[in-house]
């Protein structure tokens, strides 16, 4: 029986490409936030006005770096569930020539995942600051080198591009959307064309606002997308469903045009502790979390990111939604309880 479970994973059938940041977290208190004008659980791009708080919250009392960026986090919990055999996940994305880099490489090499990153001299590696107070988080990315992902210089190539066309399930955080849409383009087609599992996520509001005709190009391609309740009640405002109802919400999702009609479009929106929405053929089903002490909250950073993970990590084995969702339900449970997107060992899901 053994070696027939085993045969369900081989090397580079998860496909992420993504914005590789090194997030460097660090507990601040609400003063810090409102000096640099940041909201309580929010993700934004960083302007001029924040170059200040990079340098400012390093200075601060107990920093962690860790390896980060929302698809990084996802593929590298989803290898950390699977454990054996390694580089089941494959992660593309830009980094910069410097230390922070290595540290990127080094982390992606520790956790098991294929990483093959576009290195670049122009721009230095991209970092996001986790400023946390209780257990909430304000994240601020600086992109920089992540924003310099080029693909012709990169996907295009054919050792590269043998490599997505070695997997069968692809995710790709909202977020991407800021660098390179073609590249995306290009790989949810390929699993359109040819009937693999093309995943991606809201991310954060401003991917609605902000680039929503890049999203609306990408969306027919989409067969599971990920959310979480804000970003999902700002995807409605933008595209003008006109109820805040998400379970309404999800089903007109759901219903969004689409290219691959062998496959129907699966939503899934999480809401921290509240029940996670989910799409299951024609209804909407509501799926409990798992109940967890508020004192044993650490971090809620890195939740959504776990939560697909471990729904990635029981797709790859084509279990059925579900059980992708009770798989995505643990991993955010053991993130949450830890600083950063971290895990331990080894995980303990039955």
């Amino acid at each position: 029986m053994k070696t027939v479970f085993l045969s369900r994973y081989s090397e580079n059938t998860l496909f992420g490409m993504g914005n590789p940041l090194l997030d460097i977290s660090a507990v601040v208190d609400k003063d810090f936030l409102d000096k640099f004008g940041l909201k309580l659980n929010d993700q934004i791009l960083a302007e001029e006005k924040h170059k200040v708080l990079f340098e400012e919250i390093v200075k601060r009392n107990k920093v962690e770096y860790h390896a980060g960026g929302s698809t990084q986090n996802s593929v590298k919990i989803a290898q950390w569930m699977i454990q054996k055999p390694h580089k089941v996940a494959t992660f593309f994305g830009c980094i910069g020539t410097d230390h922070f880099g290595e540290i990127l490489k080094k982390k992606a090499e520790e956790a098991h995942v294929d990483a093959h990153y576009y290195e670049q001299n122009e721009e230095p590696t991209g970092t996001c600051a986790a400023c946390i107070t209780g257990d909430n988080r304000s994240l601020v990315a600086n992109l920089a080198a992540a924003n310099c992902y080029k693909k012709e210089k990169h996907l295009d190539l054919d050792s590269n591009w043998e490599l997505v066309k070695k997997a069968k399930v692809y995710y790709i955080a909202g977020f991407f959307l800021t660098v390179s849409p073609e590249s995306i383009l290009k790989v949810a087609k390929h699993a359109s064309d040819n009937n693999k599992i093309f995943c991606m996520n809201l991310s954060a509001p401003f991917i609605s606002q902000f680039f929503k005709e890049p999203l609306m190009k990408v969306m027919p391609y989409v067969d599971i997308l990920f959310g979480n309740e804000t970003e999902a009640a700002t995807f409605a405002k933008e595209l003008g469903f006109e109820t805040d109802d998400i379970a309404e919400i999800a089903k007109k999702t759901q219903n969004l045009p689409k290219e691959n009609n062998k496959r129907q479009r699966v939503v899934v929106f999480t809401q921290g502790k509240d029940d996670t929405v989910a799409t299951v053929g024609e209804k909407v089903t509501m799926f409990p979390v798992l109940n967890i002490d508020q004192n044993n909250i650490v971090d809620t950073n890195g939740a959504g990111d776990a939560f697909v993970g471990g729904f990635l990590y029981a797709l790859v084995q084509e279990q059925d939604l579900e059980e992708c969702i009770r798989a995505g339900h643990y991993a955010a449970n053991v993130i949450i309880r830890r600083v950063g997107c971290t895990f331990p060992e080894k995980p303990d899901f039955h």
